[in-house]
């Protein structure tokens, strides 16, 4: 399981759990809504900002990244020009 998948089955279980338990704990009411909306929606937008941040990242090694040019050929071997690579 990669770990975009596991931040997402995460957040998807947080977003589950509070729904339910909000669900569960308030009386039907007419009312205008409250704080637990905007705590709901604040931890949600959190969770799915937090893991689209994460997730554009590129990983570092030992605080830097290994990125360089390489030379890239055709089928026939021919130069054709340079390419960034990270590695």
């Amino acid at each position: 399981m990669s770990i975009k998948t596991k931040i997402f089955a995460v957040a998807l279980t947080a977003l589950t759990l509070t729904g339910s338990v909000v669900a569960t704990t308030s009386q039907a009411q007419a009312k205008p809504l409250g704080w637990g909306v905007g705590v709901g929606l604040g931890i949600a937008t959190a969770a799915v900002v937090g893991s689209a941040i994460a997730a554009s990242n590129a990983p570092y090694y030992n605080g830097y990244h290994r990125c360089g040019w390489a030379a890239q050929y055709n089928a026939f071997g021919q130069y054709v020009g340079r390419v960034r690579t990270c590695f």
